[in-house]
């Protein structure tokens, strides 16, 4: 702490005294799974009551459209909750940008509902660590560096979506527009339960291909018919053959079929890429292509391709090891260690590097085995991580980065 400047030390000390697992557990009790379209209004109001102490101009926006594949080939929209977005000094020299997801992966008929104690001190509940906890401690932050005497001297948006869990297919340009113009962000996704953060990420892409073929006897006349269970098959097979070390494929279900006696004409094959570089992102849309060609070829059926790779990977480009490095400096002057390593899932994250933008996505609490019901928050991180906000964001406002 002795490295710390007198401003500094104010704002840790603010951010400290903020009722961050107060408004935790209190979030947590929502069901704000991606579908609860009323848990996620309720939670909208919320985070829009607890974020107005900021200044600037806040909204609820509504989602862009959405399109899904059904199990029985339609293509529909699909509802989602609205995001927050609240901006602030827009004009400031040094603009930054902080962003969140309000949603869980928990259903409104989830059993994971409420949050309890564990013993050694966690906090077991949805969302509790991913990331209601985060949004706590972000806002902890925010509070804090809004009474510095530097506060004037940087601008900010923040931008909560209901959507992360599911691909932020709903939010992909309000997070865009939101990176535009921006020195650095961070997003608060949790940490592992030691404090190490994600670093390089791969990305992703999720299909949906409707194979439709044509019904028939399977006794009478199967030669008339084309089966589009045993064509989605194939599909499945040639893309799951495109797997190599930089790229994963997982087909991962077939929607389809029916009474043992129809030769079924119509199958929807569900399926997600990994890639962990650009290039592979173009080596799967290539195996995506010739595989829906051929197969629509050999066995007379049509393919339709439906869904995008909206995760662009991550990698630790010079200005991400740049903020990477003024973190691990904010930590190690708080007497905090920082460190980072790879890994495999993705995040808003990656859509906001893909802007051209330097973030470091995993400012959340430390916590653990998230998106399964032994979700955990590990609680005094909560000050230790607002802190660890805080003075970064002070540092970004004064140059740090420049």
């Amino acid at each position: 702490m002795n490295m710390l400047s007198a401003i500094e030390r104010a704002a840790v000390a603010h951010a400290s005294a903020s009722p961050m697992l107060a408004r935790t557990e209190a979030w947590a009790a929502v069901n704000s799974g991606t579908r609860n379209l009323a848990g996620l209004a309720t939670m909208a109001d919320l985070l829009a009551n607890a974020f107005s102490v900021l200044p600037g101009r806040l909204a609820l926006l509504e989602p862009d459209p959405v399109e899904t594949v059904s199990a029985d080939g339609l293509v529909q929209t699909i509802e989602h909750g609205r995001h927050l977005h609240l901006v602030v000094r827009p004009d400031a020299p040094v603009q930054i940008l902080l962003t969140g997801h309000m949603d869980t992966v928990f259903g409104a008929d989830h059993p994971f509902q409420t949050a309890r104690w564990l013993e050694g001190g966690h906090l077991n509940g949805p969302g509790a660590a991913d990331m209601k906890g985060g949004l706590a401690l972000m806002l902890a932050a925010l509070e804090a560096v809004e009474v510095s005497p530097v506060a004037d001297q940087f601008g900010y948006e923040v931008l909560i979506n209901s959507d992360e869990e599911t691909g932020s297919l709903s939010s992909t340009a309000l997070i865009a527009g939101a990176a535009q113009g921006k020195l650095a962000a961070l997003t608060y996704e949790p940490a592992l339960p030691d404090g190490t953060l994600a670093g390089a990420r791969g990305g992703t892409g999720n299909f949906s291909l409707i194979v439709r073929g044509k019904s028939a006897h399977a006794g009478r006349n199967p030669e008339d018919g084309r089966n589009a269970l045993v064509a989605a098959a194939d599909l499945a097979l040639r893309l799951a053959a495109a797997r190599e070390p930089m790229l994963a494929v997982n087909p991962a279900r077939i929607d389809g079929g029916g009474l043992n006696n129809v030769v079924p004409d119509l199958a929807v094959l569900r399926v997600n890429f990994r890639p962990r570089d650009k290039d592979a992102i173009a080596r799967a849309q290539a195996a995506l292509d010739a595989a829906a060609a051929e197969v629509s070829a050999s066995h007379d059926v049509r393919v339709e391709v439906h869904g995008s790779f909206n995760r662009p990977p991550k990698p630790l480009d010079p200005g991400a090891e740049k903020l990477f490095g003024l973190v691990k400096q904010a930590g190690a002057d708080l007497g905090i260690p920082v460190s980072w390593k790879a890994t495999g899932g993705v995040c808003d994250g990656n859509n906001i590097a893909a802007c051209g933008v330097p973030v470091v996505d995993t400012m959340g609490v430390r916590g653990g085995l998230i998106h399964s019901m032994e979700e955990f928050l590990i609680p005094e991180s909560l000050p230790e991580r607002a802190a660890l906000s805080a003075v970064t964001i002070l540092r970004l406002a004064q140059g740090a980065l420049a």
